[in-house]
């Protein structure tokens, strides 16, 4: 019996220990209860509707161009109206998601508005709220204008040139409210010359088949020093093929590709010495059916020795220094032999026309072998004359 009884005792501790392990309470104690989170705590307060209204009650010199809005937190807009003291009502539209209310079109100079907004709050009450707000008057305003017709075909080579009417102080506003969009994207960056002009250039040529999109948005945008833009501009073009023509002074040649295919071999003569004709990479910037040529333009007097009047039949401009292709039926035997031109390129009445009926705004004409001097960047749209990076670096 006594080994029977030691058995048992040995069992019996066995299962006071394990029962001991499976609970957290001390031996003789009942386990705690856990206490649970109630599923059924108070929700918050619904909150009432909060109006913000820009610009604010009572602001002065507000520039017409930026946008009036009406933002909502913790409801949803509902009326808006925005008035002026004659009494016309500006446009606007709400927000889908009923965040608020933004204004449809730019207001006038040196004017007058009242805004007026309701708004429902999560918690279903409506609030009101009111600004009363002037907009400024301008000490000048500046008109813009962009070498680009609408639903033009351009080269590959086009740069985008802003012209403003008047010194803008601002340069940077002025970049912001110049946009430029193109389909497929394409990198590109904007360089002044001077205070009056910057020009926007892809980093490389436009592809062909690139849509291209440029919104002047300057009315009623500040630009410096109480000037403000006058007036939008825009317009769309389509980049047609890419067309490349080389000018050799050494071979009096000049090759044309299409699409880097080549097409056609012309003879040329450019400039003789002493008005050797400068070296680089033009784009083409206009066409002439009918031009007169005039040594005027670049500071000698037609009747002065050197001088010159002649009119020709076909005629498309390089540079603003009066670098042109153009016809020249008097030089057609030293065409393709020697240099004989005051620094255009002369071409056959036959050959100008073809070039120049192929040809379209932002093509590339590339002159090497000239002896002549490089060609200054800024002369004309020679943008090409300059790397990318020295292109991004800021000139003035």
């Amino acid at each position: 019996m006594r080994g029977v009884t030691v058995r048992l005792l040995v069992v019996a501790g066995v299962v006071g220990l394990s029962l001991a392990g499976c609970s957290s309470s001390p031996s003789g104690e009942p386990p705690r209860e856990t206490a649970s989170v109630s599923s059924s705590a108070p929700k918050p307060a619904p909150k009432p509707a909060v109006l913000s209204l820009a610009p604010a009650k009572d602001a002065k010199d507000v520039a017409p161009g930026e946008p009036v809005s009406v933002t909502v937190k913790d409801g949803k807009v509902g009326d808006v109206k925005l008035t002026g003291a004659d009494g016309k009502v500006v446009a606007g539209k709400a927000r889908a998601d009923g965040s608020g209310w933004d204004s449809a079109e730019p207001l006038g100079y040196n004017k007058t508005y009242k805004l007026t907004a309701a708004a429902t709050g999560a918690d279903g009450k409506a609030v009101t709220a009111e600004s009363t707000f002037s907009t400024v008057k301008p000490a000048r305003q500046l008109g813009v204008s962009v070498n680009l017709g609408e639903g033009e075909t351009v080269g590959v080579g086009l740069p985008l040139i802003f012209t403003f009417t008047g010194n803008v102080a601002d340069k940077a506003a002025a970049e912001k409210a110049l946009k430029v969009t193109a389909e497929p994207a394409t990198e590109g960056a904007f360089r002044w010359s001077g205070d009056k002009q910057v020009t926007w250039r892809p980093k490389e040529y436009w592809k062909s088949g690139t849509k291209i999109k440029v919104d002047a948005a300057v009315y009623g945008k500040p630009l410096g020093n109480g000037s403000y833009g006058r007036e939008d501009k825009g317009a769309s073009a389509t980049v047609g093929d890419k067309l490349v023509a080389v000018a050799d002074g050494g071979s009096h040649q000049m090759t044309v590709t299409i699409n880097d295919k080549e097409v056609k071999t012309m003879p040329t003569s450019m400039g003789k010495p002493g008005h050797n004709t400068p070296q680089g990479t033009y784009t083409v910037m206009s066409e002439h059916t009918g031009y007169t040529m005039n040594s005027a333009t670049y500071g000698v007097p037609e009747d002065a020795p050197g001088g010159y009047s002649t009119f020709v039949q076909y005629a498309v401009r390089l540079s603003y220094s009066g670098i042109f292709y153009h016809s020249a039926p008097w030089s057609v035997r030293q065409q393709g032999h020697s240099n004989v031109s005051h620094g255009c390129l002369n071409l056959s009445t036959e050959n100008s026309k073809w070039l120049m009926d192929t040809s379209k705004k932002g093509d590339i004409v590339t002159v090497q072998n000239s002896g002549g001097p490089k060609l200054e960047p800024t002369d004309g749209w020679s943008v090409w004359q300059l790397s990318w990076d020295e292109w991004r670096t800021a000139a003035n």
